[in-house]
């Protein structure tokens, strides 16, 4: 089905959307007009040309990938059933010396290496206790490990701070230049935390113990926006999760409900790179929307969930996005979210590469999200 089609069957199926005074930019469709019709093309052609949109308008460009000098510092315990790895990822800039933690909490007795979630944690260390690795809500490590995972967490503050800083600190201190002046498509803290993110999975993936092919990014909120960024440029996570993630995350920029590109740059004017803030007010005039970068993770796993009380995060558009990102994975081979009308709450969408599910409630990283997402890593990983 064309883009245009599916447009027509959701203003069939879901009026409240109003598809088509959103002007969405099909996620088909090149810069210059060219449909994209084969896999190649997608690859070698729109999915390149989408991601230099998303950096030069939105998220901007990190200077650099894995540093030359990164390193792993490892500290390794018991903890009952499981095993505690304390880690210290270590690499160096012009502008100094960084040092990242990660956490990791996997079953002390698998046969075989297991699957992870890394969660990008931008509540700082109060969130979890990695002494005793306290079950939570937000962060329930002993569950995920229960249920054959390992839990890996990564404390997104040490990449870069949560404040306006001048991009003087973290990461950004670290690698830019400061004879310079900042670029408009500079990287900001979504794009560092990213960065991050991607540094954990260098990690990860050169652990023996933990399943590189079958490791899930996820993120709550600002973190949500975060897994989708980091997901949509490293295709080594298998799956993207994006929990109430909203503005620049997974809601669609379009719709004018919630927190809008203008309320997130007043509101957060470090989270973005300069250029975005030309689209205050402006949204029609993006050359890109959000549905297009659920359509880059394709055809990887993601899930999208929401809250039913979240309006600030806009649900609707959260869902319509995963809609509208279904042609690409159509595309290459895997079947979308499988729906086209918002499901009522705790009534998840798994039958598709696509995932989605709204939670009654608000904003938040519950248990029953947990859940859900490690149901459908069963569904895929452990068949």
């Amino acid at each position: 089905m064309n883009f245009r089609g599916l447009i027509m069957m959701v203003l069939l199926s879901c009026a409240a959307a109003n598809a088509e005074d959103l002007r969405l930019p099909d996620p088909l469709m090149m810069q210059d007009g060219r449909r994209v019709e084969t896999t190649e093309q997608w690859r070698m052609e729109r999915r390149p040309e989408l991601i230099d949109l998303f950096r030069t308008h939105v998220y901007g460009r990190a200077p650099i990938g894995r540093p030359k000098d990164f390193a792993v510092d490892l500290s390794v315990t018991e903890k009952g059933n499981a095993i505690l790895e304390s880690v210290a990822l270590t690499f160096s800039g012009p502008g100094g010396k960084g040092k990242v933690r990660l956490y990791v909490l996997r079953p002390k007795n698998a046969e075989k290496p297991v699957p992870a979630f890394l969660l990008i944690n931008h509540r700082g260390m109060d969130t979890f206790d990695p002494s005793q690795m306290t079950n939570s809500s937000f962060w329930p490590a002993e569950r995920l490990v229960e249920r054959g995972y390992a839990a890996a967490i990564l404390v997104a503050q040490d990449v870069d701070p949560d404040a306006d800083d001048g991009f003087k600190n973290g990461v950004h201190g670290l690698f830019d230049d400061p004879a310079k002046p900042r670029a408009g498509d500079a990287w900001a803290t979504i794009a560092a935390w990213a960065w991050g993110a991607s540094r954990a999975m260098d990690y990860l993936e050169k652990n023996p113990a933990i399943d590189a092919t079958k490791v899930a990014v996820v993120g709550h909120s600002r973190g949500g926006k975060t897994a989708l960024w980091a997901g949509a440029q490293d295709e080594r996570f298998a799956l993207v999760i994006s929990n109430n993630s909203g503005c620049t995350g997974a809601a669609l920029s379009r719709r004018p409900v919630g927190e809008t590109v203008k309320k997130i740059n007043d509101g957060f004017p470090h989270w973005f790179c300069t250029n975005y803030r030309a689209f205050n007010d402006r949204e029609d005039a993006l050359p890109i929307d959000q549905h297009e970068l659920i359509a880059l993770i394709a055809p990887r796993l993601v899930y999208v969930a929401s809250a039913s009380e979240d309006t600030w995060a806009d649900p609707e558009g959260e869902f319509l996005s995963c809609v509208y990102a279904g042609p690409a994975y159509e595309l290459l081979g895997k079947p979308g979210v499988g729906a086209t009308v918002q499901p009522a709450p705790e009534t998840p969408l798994h039958s598709g590469a696509i995932a989605y599910h709204l939670r009654t409630g608000k904003h938040e990283l519950a248990a029953y999200d947990w859940e859900q997402y490690m149901d459908f890593a069963d569904l895929h990983w452990k068949k």
